[in-house]
């Protein structure tokens, strides 16, 4: 584990306790016997946690949690406590204090604190790197540098320059077309046009006319002669987006296009020849289509020369807060407004909801709270009920800032709505693992009733 922490007690075998704990857990420690001893270490020495008694001759622990504040040093304190002295671990709190655990101590529940400590400052530290260096894309067009995406981005340069067809996977949101896109921009065909269309929006005649073209009086709309798209790119880049949904009479015309790299447009008696290179894309799975009947499998073959995945957001967590960053930066200089970065409660949630729109759903997120931000930075109140709603259980006991604490009647809820989902959705076993009747569960699912209405 990455960080190290100053243990502040004038007990030696209580901090060498402590020391000895956390050094077995993986996170560096050392001590010093007293509040100005650690301020003088502080002056010369990184350190990310301090761990103070409170009860200390000379400097308390409490004035030691108020210096520290006061310097605005990148370090978080922890205080250790009597069980019975709750008013000073709040005084302690109000003095910049980040946590604090009681006596007797237990070791486990003082790394776990300690390792909160470390997060929560990682976190922070992160977002002040990205507002200061706003993430752009590499050479791809493509942000990220999590393993997941960074495979992609590798394979990208490995057939960029190639004239295979490219089959391009990965779930709706992903950024399936920016693949498309950098294949042809890191390609020799670079300055010749990159034409794309979604198959799933349109009827199977209209989709032949839009690829291959068609000639005057083909059909009844047909007032003008059209050239369609594989024409139209000449020596560039054909993207076929939701190739899945190709209709099956589509299916075998396209397949004798790529075959015979030639194109008769709608009604016409000429062939044309296709230059164009062909990439493709789906959120299917084409195995499965073909093993049903409604992709053909001969199809299937010819556009998955090569494959190239692209991963959800949720397998590529480590660049969630770099694109967010990205996506702010730019729908805040387009809307003209002074926001710059992201609060760590909102960062935080960001990081740990499941994302199943992918970065669509990022981007539109980040939009939608620069246009309803009132401050230099995203905060919870920002971000879309769905991020907020969907909040692990465990946040509201370990929240990191004031604006992630809730109501009582809140957590309450909360509480009932997991004893039902872990009940299978058994009201009346929900209910007696509650201690309350089937009534009482329905209003407070409903919040209609607090936790004090019913003794």
């Amino acid at each position: 584990m990455q960080g190290s922490v100053l243990v502040v007690d004038d007990d030696d075998d209580a901090a060498q306790l402590m020391t000895d704990g956390l050094r077995k857990r993986g996170i560096a420690a050392r001590a010093v016997a007293s509040g100005a001893a650690a301020l003088d270490y502080l002056g010369d020495n990184p350190c990310d946690v301090v761990v103070t008694d409170v009860h200390m001759a000379g400097m308390t622990g409490i004035e030691l949690c108020e210096q520290l504040k006061a310097s605005k040093r990148d370090v978080l304190s922890i205080v250790v406590t009597g069980s019975s002295e709750l008013p000073v671990a709040v005084a302690a709190i109000r003095a910049g204090a980040f946590d604090f655990v009681t006596k007797p101590l237990k070791l486990d529940a003082l790394a776990i604190a300690v390792s909160r400590a470390l997060d929560h400052l990682a976190l922070k530290r992160d977002l002040l790197r990205l507002r200061e260096n706003a993430a752009q894309p590499g050479p791809t067009g493509i942000a990220g540098t999590s393993p997941a995406i960074r495979q992609t981005i590798d394979m990208i340069s490995r057939v960029a320059e190639s004239d295979v067809t490219v089959l391009i996977t990965g779930e709706s949101g992903t950024g399936k077309e920016l693949v498309a896109r950098a294949l042809h921009d890191q390609s020799s065909r670079k300055g010749q046009p990159f034409v794309a269309i979604n198959c799933a929006a349109m009827p199977a005649q209209l989709l032949e006319s839009e690829l291959f073209g068609h000639v005057r009086g083909a059909f009844t709309d047909a007032k003008e002669s059209r050239q369609g798209l594989f024409v139209q790119a000449k020596s560039g880049t054909v993207f076929l987006d939701e190739i899945g949904e190709m209709p099956m009479e589509m299916q075998v015309k396209l397949l004798r296009v790529l075959q015979e790299r030639r194109v008769r447009p709608v009604g016409g008696d000429t062939e044309l020849e296709v230059k164009a290179r062909v990439v493709t894309a789906t959120n299917r799975n084409l195995d499965h289509e073909v093993e049903d009947k409604r992709f053909r499998e001969d199809l299937y073959y010819r556009i998955n020369v090569v494959a190239i995945g692209v991963p959800p957001l949720r397998e590529r967590a480590d660049d969630i807060l770099m694109l967010a960053q990205l996506f702010l930066s730019r729908i805040a200089k387009r809307m003209n407004k002074g926001v710059k970065g992201i609060s760590q409660a909102a960062g935080r949630r960001l990081l740990d909801y499941d994302w199943p729109g992918n970065v669509r759903e990022l981007e539109n997120c980040m939009e939608r709270a620069v246009a309803i931000c009132r401050l230099d930075e995203i905060t919870i109140e920002d971000l879309p009920a769905t991020l907020v709603d969907d909040a692990p259980e465990t946040a509201v006991m370990s929240a990191i800032s004031p604006e992630e604490l809730i109501t009582i009647d809140e957590m309450t809820q909360r509480y009932v709505r997991k004893v039902l989902a872990m009940s299978n959705g058994n009201k009346t076993h929900a209910a007696k693992v509650l201690g309350i009747d089937r009534r009482s569960l329905y209003r407070r699912l409903t919040g209609t009733e607090s936790a004090s209405d019913e003794k």
